[in-house]
This record gives C-alpha cells, sequence and structure tokens, in this order.
C-alpha cells in the first residue's frame, strides 16, 4: 500500500487555503497548525484516513463557512458526517448564541455522533489543552484574554469531552492520553499565577 494519497493532500490543501488568514488565540500561531496536527494524533492512534481528513476538516465549516456539501462532493458522506457532527451552531439569526448553549448542544450531539467521530473530538480537544498548557508555562495567565470563558469553564468543557470519549471509545489510548494532557492544563491554570480576569470583564 502507497503512503501518498491524493486525497489526503487535497483535503489539507482545503484546510490550509480556509485557514490562511486564521490564527490560534493561545499564541498566535497559523490555524493549520493545529488541524494538522489533529489529523497526525488521528493517525498515530491507528484510525483510517477519512479520520484524518476528517482531522483536517474539522473546523472548515464552523469556522470558515465552508459548505458542508463541497466537503461530501470532495471527500465523500462518511467524512462529511463526521465534520457535521461537529460542527458548532454559532449564531441564531444575526445574534452570537452564548458559548454555554453552544457547548452544551455539541456534547449532547457528540453523544450521538460514531466512534469515528469522537474520536476526532477527542484528538482536538487533545492539542487543544496542551497548546493551552505550553501557553500558560510561557506567557502566564494573560493567554486567557481573547477567549469568551476562562480556565474553569474550559476545563469543564473539556472534562465533559473526555467523559464523552471514555464512554464511547473504552480503553481506547486516545482518551488516556486526551485525560492526561486535560490535568496537564488543570494543574497549569491552578499553579501559582492564578487566572484574574481584566477589570469590567
Amino acid at each position: 500500500m502507497e503512503a501518498y494519497s491524493e486525497r489526503y493532500e487535497a483535503a489539507l490543501a482545503l484546510a490550509a487555503s480556509a485557514h490562511l488568514d486564521q490564527e490560534r488565540k493561545a499564541g498566535g500561531e497559523p490555524y493549520i497548525v493545529h488541524v494538522v496536527h489533529v489529523s497526525v494524533i488521528l493517525l498515530r492512534h491507528g484510525f483510517s484516513e477519512d479520520v484524518a481528513i476528517a482531522g483536517l476538516l474539522h473546523d472548515v465549516v464552523e469556522d470558515q463557512d465552508v459548505p458542508l456539501d463541497e466537503i461530501e462532493a470532495g471527500f465523500g458522506p462518511a467524512v462529511a458526517e463526521m465534520v457535521a457532527a461537529l460542527t458548532e451552531r454559532k449564531r441564531e439569526g444575526d445574534q452570537e448564541r452564548p458559548w454555554e448553549d453552544r457547548k452544551r448542544e455539541a456534547l449532547a450531539h457528540l453523544d450521538q455522533a460514531s466512534r469515528e467521530a469522537v474520536a476526532v473530538k477527542a484528538a482536538d480537544t487533545l492539542h487543544n489543552a496542551r497548546s493551552l498548557a505550553l501557553a500558560l508555562r510561557r506567557d502566564g495567565p494573560s493567554i486567557w484574554r481573547p477567549f469568551k470563558r476562562g480556565p474553569s469553564e474550559t476545563l469543564w468543557y473539556y472534562r465533559s469531552v473526555a467523559a464523552t470519549a471514555r464512554r464511547r471509545l473504552g480503553m481506547h489510548p486516545l482518551v488516556a492520553e486526551l485525560e492526561a494532557a486535560i490535568a496537564s492544563l488543570e494543574r497549569e491554570a491552578h499553579g501559582p499565577q492564578a487566572y484574574a480576569p481584566d477589570a469590567g470583564s
């Protein structure tokens, strides 16, 4: 079997184009770094090419308004279903939906999603947790300022994702790695420099 894949390259090109001008909130790295690492985590844990491609594309509908039917046409219904399951509905008409409502809805959808979609979300959350822990060590609690919520709410959401992953994926090593990443972030978040929001925020 050849390691090279035209489908994977096409997905990588789409992700790179869609996220071209987007940066990570903590650290300012190009956003493409995140989705590539999510995909690499999935490949390293032995998931299929479809799952790895969904890792590359998991944010293009939610963040960059790439049509879901474009993903289905290019990469098939299985990839499109995973991306759809992980796409949050951020707006209600012209209004931005509350963060808590979005996250509770996302968790409810995740609980009904395929095991493969749960694996993509686990890899996504794993990379987010590790990236935040690294940013906290490097830059301190100021890294929370661009986020809609602080460490307590973020950790609640990450723990909830991990709990769903544990129920759905059982003893898979990806789940153990995710839980370790969240524990590491919790230690950093509750370290000597406590989080304090800006006055008036």
